[in-house]
């Protein structure tokens, strides 16, 4: 038979060091879905889609911390901020700039996490590699006033490569730490997002610091 929603969450959160948070990934699951596991206690919940995101937040507990790690775009960006407590998908400096522009006329501050591209596949968005340490050196970061870099997020290639997801999360890793040196302000670059339902333990023995955790826990859409 298998797990409630309560059930597996209390299961992930027996295997999570205690340094990893758990994003529960709710897109396109329903609001009693989402009580469930709020009322076991999960309060981190992400979505990919700014309307839904809007109706989700409006109807639900106050309390909970919602993280928006779908593409972003630029036109939606206003919708997302007075809900997102973490960005996970700021994936280039003309995005940035829109999220500063946005946070600056609503008199917020957006937290946010630098998407790194990493996997192999094209269609994932975010910087390269070599990209990003320049970008932090340019100087354009340390101007974006109402935005706050809170760290890295990272997806693997889809594959049941292992090997290969590792090293990708690894290269992860490193640019994190090099690019924690590079931060407008370095003691609050402390996030690692990076890990989904079939690579998460590999995420986590990787230095993972949030994974993104949806199928596992509601299920298939």
């Amino acid at each position: 038979m298998p797990m409630s929603i309560a059930e597996t969450i209390e299961h992930l959160r027996r295997r999570l060091p205690p340094q990893v948070g758990l994003v529960a990934v709710s897109k396109t699951h329903s609001v009693a879905a989402i009580m469930e596991a709020y009322r076991a206690g999960q309060r981190d919940f992400g979505e990919s889609r700014p309307q839904e995101l809007q109706q989700k937040a409006e109807a639900l507990p106050r309390d909970i911390r919602w993280h928006f790690i779908g593409h972003l775009q630029r036109n939606k960006v206003k919708l997302v901020l007075p809900y997102a407590y973490l960005i996970h998908s700021a994936h280039s400096a003309p995005l940035l700039r829109e999220i500063e522009s946005a946070a600056q006329k609503q008199g917020a501050t957006a937290r946010c996490l630098l998407q790194l591209h990493v996997a192999q596949e094209e269609a994932k968005l975010g910087f390269a590699p070599d990209e990003l340490p320049g970008y932090l050196q340019s100087g354009e970061p340390a101007s974006l006033g109402h935005v706050q870099l809170c760290g890295l997020m990272a997806m693997a290639t889809n594959t049941e490569n292992a090997a290969l997801v590792r090293g990708e999360f690894q290269l992860a890793r490193r640019l994190h730490e090099q690019c924690k040196a590079l931060a407008p302000n370095p003691t609050l670059f402390t996030q690692l997002s990076m890990g989904m339902s079939g690579d998460y333990p590999i995420a986590i023995e990787e230095g993972a610091t949030l994974v993104r955790i949806g199928g596992l826990i509601f299920g298939s859409r």
